[in-house]
C-alpha cells in the first residue's frame, strides 16, 4: 500500500458486491475505519453492470475458468510462529455454463473499436458526459397524491409517434416539390413516394454486430436482473440514508402476461382496470373487489384460513375469478410459483405489489438508470465520502489469525430489434412473466429495459432473463426465448407471406450463477469470530435479501451503532483544526476523500435521484 494510507483498519471488506457495499458504508458512517477490497478491476462482483466490450472480457475470462495465480508470495515471509493461515478460495465457481451467441448480421466487427458519447468514468460511476432526459428522473418530482390503484385520473409521458411525423414530412415535400401542371402522374408519383416511405418506417432498422461494438459504450448490461420495489428495503435504505443523490430511475411503465400463446398488457391501477379492453366489466368487478380483499386479508381471516395449507392457484380457483384473472393475479401481481407457493404467501406478495403502486408511478417498480451495477457504487461513494479506503485490482490471499485465540441461477441477456409488445410508445420498461409449461419447470421472469434507461443504444432493446436452474442456463431459457422472440438472420415469415411479429434477437448469452443467499457464516467451519459471509444475488425480483444481510451483519458488529442513518447536514458539520490544516495543504483533495459538506452541495451527476415525499 501508498506509505500515506493507514496500515490498520476497523473493518475490512473483501468484494463490492451490495450487500458488502452496502456494510462498508455502514461502518464508515458510523466511524470505523474501512477497507474495502476487490480482486477485480470494477465495482459490483456479481452485480456489476458491463459496456458490450466489457461483457465480452466477462465472457471469455469465464469461459477460460482459470485459477488465480499469486503473482507474488512475499507476504508468506510476513507470518509469524504464533500465527496460522486460513487459505482463501483462487477460484471464482459462481458463474458456470458461459454461452454467447450472435445472431445479428456478421459484418466485418474485428477491427471496430468501442466508441460513443457515454465515456464514464469507473470509480464509483458517477459521472457521465450526456445527462439523461428529464422524464426519465421521476422520483425527483414525485408529489403527494401520486396516482395509485384506488386513485381515477390516468396520465401518459409517452413521446409522439416518429414514424407518422416523418411520413407526413414525405407527403408535404412531395406536393410542394412539383407543379399543378405535371397532371395526375406527378400526383400518382407523390403517392407511391409516400407509400414507400411508410412502408420503410413500420419496418424495424437492421443493426449490424459492427454497429453494437462501436456503440458499447451506451450498453450497461446488468449480470443480475431486478427490479426495485417502491416501498423495499432497498429505496427505504437508499432514502433514508441519502445514498439516494448519487442515482436516477426510470418507472417501469409496463406489467405483462404471456397467456395462450400471446403478450398481454395488465391492468394495475384502477384507471387501468376500468380502461381495459381486455376485461370484460364483470371481471373489471371481480378484479377490483379480489384486490380490495387482498389489501386488508387480515381483517378476514375467516376468508382464508380454510386455504392455508393450499396453494394460492387453488385459493384463487375458490374466490370466483375467470381463467384469466387468476392467471393475471398469479403470474402477473402475486409474481409467485404455481406449485410452491401457499395461500398466505400469494396474498402477502399480492398486498406487496398494490402497496407499491401510485408512490412514483403507475406501476410498483423502479429501475436504476446506467444499470444495477449503479447501486453497490453508491454505497460504495458513501463509504469513501466518509474516509473508507478504496483498493480495486487486489486480492487477498489469505486471512492470519493467532493460534491461541453452492444453489444455481440460470440467466440470459438478449440484445433486440424490437419490444417485445409494440405500442405507440418506444421507451418502455416492461416486466413479464411467462408460466412454465411442464409440470416441476420453473417460471421465467423477463424484463425488458428501453434505451432510455441508459442500458442500450437507439432502436435496440436489452431483456434479460432469469428462473432457479434445472439445468444448463440454455436449456432452461432458450425455449421461453424461441416463444418470443426470431432467431434468425432474416426474417422469418409465415405460410401467407405476412411477416411474424416477433422481435429479432440481435445477440444473446447464457450463463448459470451461484444463489447462496441462503448461505452464512454457521455454514463455514472454522472461521474466526470476527468474520462475516456476504451472500450473492438471489432468484428474487427485489433486493430485500441483500439489505437485510447487510443490516444483520453491521448489527452483529456493532450492536448499539445505528444502520445507516442519514448524513448531517453541511452547516452542522464541526471542523477541528487537524481537518482545517489538512485541507489547506491540499491533502484532502481528491473526490474520494472531499469532506461531507462539499459532496452534499454538488452531486457529480447533478441530480438527487429519489426523494422520499410527504403523504397526506
Amino acid at each position: 500500500m501508498a506509505d500515506n494510507l493507514p496500515s490498520e483498519f476497523d473493518v475490512v471488506v473483501i468484494g463490492t458486491g451490495l450487500p458488502e457495499s452496502i456494510i462498508a458504508a455502514a461502518c464508515a458512517r458510523s466511524g470505523q475505519r474501512v477497507l474495502h477490497v476487490d480482486s477485480r478491476n470494477y465495482y459490483g462482483g456479481n452485480w456489476a453492470s458491463f459496456s458490450f466490450s466489457g461483457l465480452l472480457s466477462w465472457i471469455k475470462e469465464n469461459q477460460q475458468n482459470t485459477d488465480i495465480k499469486d503473482e507474488c508470495e512475499d507476504w508468506r515471509k510476513l507470518i509469524l510462529e504464533n500465527e496460522e493461515v486460513i487459505s482463501l478460495n483462487k477460484k471464482d465457481k459462481t458463474i458456470q455454463h458461459v454461452e454467447a451467441f450472435c445472431f445479428g448480421d456478421q459484418d466485418a466487427a474485428e477491427d471496430v473499436e468501442e466508441a460513443g458519447a457515454l465515456a464514464r468514468v469507473p470509480a464509483f460511476g458517477t459521472s457521465v458526459a450526456e445527462e439523461p432526459e428529464k422524464e426519465c428522473s421521476p422520483l425527483e418530482s414525485s408529489v403527494p397524491g401520486a396516482e395509485n390503484w384506488e386513485s381515477d385520473k390516468a396520465t401518459s409521458t409517452d413521446p409522439p409517434n416518429a414514424a407518422e411525423g416523418s411520413v407526413t414530412e414525405v407527403n408535404s415535400e412531395n406536393e410542394s416539390s412539383h407543379g399543378a401542371a405535371s397532371g395526375e402522374s406527378t400526383l400518382e408519383l407523390g403517392k407511391s413516394e409516400a407509400a414507400l416511405s411508410e412502408v420503410s418506417a413500420q419496418e424495424p432498422k437492421k443493426i449490424t454486430y459492427s454497429q453494437i461494438v462501436r456503440e458499447g459504450r451506451r450498453f450497461n448490461i446488468d449480470l443480475v436482473s431486478k427490479l426495485l420495489y417502491s416501498r423495499g428495503l432497498l429505496i427505504e435504505l437508499l432514502i433514508k440514508s441519502n445514498v439516494s443523490r448519487y442515482a436516477e430511475f426510470k418507472n417501469a411503465t409496463r406489467i405483462l402476461a404471456f397467456r395462450e400463446g400471446k403478450v398481454e398488457q395488465v391492468p394495475c391501477s384502477r384507471a387501468d382496470v376500468f380502461n381495459s379492453r381486455q376485461l370484460a366489466m364483470v371481471e373489471k368487478r371481480m378484479l377490483m373487489k379480489f384486490l380490495t380483499f387482498c389489501l386488508e386479508y387480515e381483517q378476514h381471516p375467516d376468508e382464508y384460513q380454510d386455504y392455508k395449507n393450499s396453494t394460492f392457484a387453488q385459493f384463487l380457483k375458490t374466490r370466483k375469478l375467470t381463467p384469466s384473472l387468476q392467471h393475471f393475479i398469479l403470474h402477473s401481481i402475486a409474481m409467485v410459483s404455481e406449485n410452491d407457493c401457499n395461500t398466505l404467501e400469494g396474498l402477502q406478495a399480492t398486498r406487496k405489489f398494490l402497496q407499491c403502486l401510485g408512490r412514483y408511478g403507475n406501476t410498483p417498480f423502479l429501475f436504476p438508470l446506467y444499470g444495477q451495477g449503479e447501486i453497490p457504487q453508491c454505497f460504495c461513494r458513501m463509504c469513501a465520502v466518509f474516509g473508507g479506503i478504496y483498493c480495486l485490482r487486489h486480492s487477498v490471499q489469505c486471512l492470519v489469525v493467532d493460534k491461541e485465540s453452492g444453489r444455481q441461477l440460470s440467466r440470459a441477456v438478449l440484445i433486440t430489434d424490437q419490444s417485445v409488445l409494440k405500442t405507440d410508445s418506444e421507451q418502455q420498461v416492461s416486466i413479464l412473466t411467462v408460466p412454465p409449461v411442464d409440470l416441476g419447470q420453473p417460471a421465467v421472469c423477463v424484463i425488458e429495459l428501453c434505451s432510455s434507461t441508459m442500458t442500450c443504444m437507439k432502436d435496440t432493446y436489452l431483456v434479460h432473463l432469469t428462473c432457479p436452474s434445472t439445468k444448463t442456463a440454455r436449456e432452461d431459457l432458450e425455449p421461453v426465448v424461441q416463444k418470443l422472440f426470431s432467431l434468425n438472420a432474416e426474417t422469418e415469415k409465415e405460410t401467407e407471406g405476412e411477416e411474424l411479429e416477433k422481435p429479432r434477437v440481435l445477440w444473446a448469452v447464457y450463463f448459470n450463477m451461484r444463489d447462496s443467499s441462503g448461505i452464512d457464516r454457521n455454514s463455514y467451519s472454522g472461521l474466526p469470530s470476527n468474520v462475516y459471509v456476504c451472500s450473492g444475488p438471489d432468484s428474487a425480483l427485489g433486493n430485500d435479501c441483500a439489505v437485510k444481510q447487510a443490516e444483520t451483519v453491521f448489527q452483529e458488529m456493532f450492536p448499539t451503532e445505528e444502520f445507516c442513518p442519514a448524513p448531517p447536514n453541511p452547516e452542522d458539520i464541526i471542523y477541528d483544526e487537524d481537518e482545517i490544516a489538512s485541507e489547506e495543504t491540499g491533502f484532502n483533495n481528491s473526490p474520494e476523500t472531499k469532506p461531507e459538506s462539499s459532496v452534499q452541495e454538488s452531486s457529480s451527476r447533478g441530480s438527487t435521484g429519489v426523494k422520499e415525499h410527504t403523504e397526506e
